[in-house]
């Protein structure tokens, strides 16, 4: 053999792994997650990362996720998104309304995909559900009736019930939007309704003592970046206060609260993650529509109603998505 074509087969030996890596290059995805609970406290945010699953992207192979929570201080938010516009990631997903905001007040050209803002079109940040018209778009958990419901199923399990406290933190837009509900459907339904705002969880213990010293026959808990992290405070103040309540998301009532509905939100993180795909194969947000919810829970907790004494009605329990018994 030549010495010639020797050191060519050799060198092409040599260089073959390199080529053969060169061609399995996996691009590595990047997406920030803004949320105002922290990653154990979201339930819901596994059926994120589930639908990422199906669609290629596997967390610790080919995607980045930084997660950033401002652990019920909304104040910390512009600082946590300036901290994750600098990581030059690929997109950013965002939970709910005090978290776009302060994400939108930075005038930055990421995409953003949201899960549960309650009314981009109103908060300025699509022209249209269907055409949203910039870099924002995602899940949008607005259904106005969903207020007029929530008292009507106090009324069918408090026997009586004449005055409501509506508890949550009023410096998110989407609260002040709630309560606006709340006054037009407890004016049709007979009933007064008493607002506490509340930012800490000192504030949410003042509430309920003051709520109870106020006679009101129940409480509505929203959920927001205040009531979200200190669920387990609320639900035990309920029970220590023999308050029935109703609750705007699932957990609350998984985790010992009387009964909840709500939208179904890790629906809408599942959906959430089609939107992720389609902007990371090259879609523009601009033209990816709004979509709102479709699916709701009702979930009755059988054993904390027994604790307040109270019977939830048979029609109520056989229509509840979930019992806890």
């Amino acid at each position: 053999m030549e010495r010639r074509t020797f050191i060519t087969l050799i060198g092409g030996a040599a260089a073959s792994p390199f080529v053969a890596r060169a061609q399995h290059v996996v691009k590595v995805w990047r997406i920030g997650i803004l949320d105002t609970a922290t990653r154990e406290l979201n339930k819901d945010i596994a059926a994120l990362f589930r639908g990422l699953r199906g669609f290629g992207y596997i967390e610790g192979q080919n995607l980045v996720v930084e997660y950033r929570t401002a652990d019920g201080r909304n104040e910390r938010l512009p600082d946590l998104v300036s901290e994750l516009l600098r990581l030059n990631l690929d997109l950013i997903v965002v939970r709910g309304t005090p978290e776009i905001i302060a994400i939108k007040n930075t005038n930055t050209k990421i995409p953003i995909v949201m899960s549960a803002v309650v009314d981009p079109v109103g908060l300025g940040l699509a022209a249209s559900l269907n055409h949203p018209g910039g870099n924002i778009t995602g899940m949008s958990s607005i259904v106005t009736e969903l207020e007029a419901k929530r008292l009507e199923i106090l009324k069918e399990i408090v026997p009586g019930v004449k005055r409501v406290a509506i508890l949550g933190d009023f410096r998110n837009s989407a609260v002040v939007m709630q309560w606006g509900e709340v006054q037009t459907a407890a004016r049709s339904l007979a009933l007064e309704v008493e607002r506490f705002d509340v930012r800490s969880a000192d504030d949410i213990r003042r509430a309920f003592e003051a709520a109870t010293g106020n006679h009101v026959d129940a409480i509505r808990i929203g959920v927001d970046g205040t009531t979200r992290p200190n669920r387990g405070l609320i639900i035990e103040l309920a029970s220590k206060y023999k308050l029935p309540a109703i609750y705007s998301a699932r957990e609350f009532a998984i985790e010992g609260g009387l009964i909840a509905f709500a939208a179904d939100y890790a629906d809408l993180y599942l959906r959430a993650a089609a939107v992720v795909d389609k902007i990371l194969r090259g879609a523009n947000p601009a033209e990816i529509p709004v979509e709102q919810p479709t699916k709701f829970d009702l979930v009755v907790n059988l054993r904390t109603a027994k604790s307040l004494g109270l019977t939830i009605p048979y029609v109520l329990v056989a229509r509840a998505d979930e019992v806890i018994e």
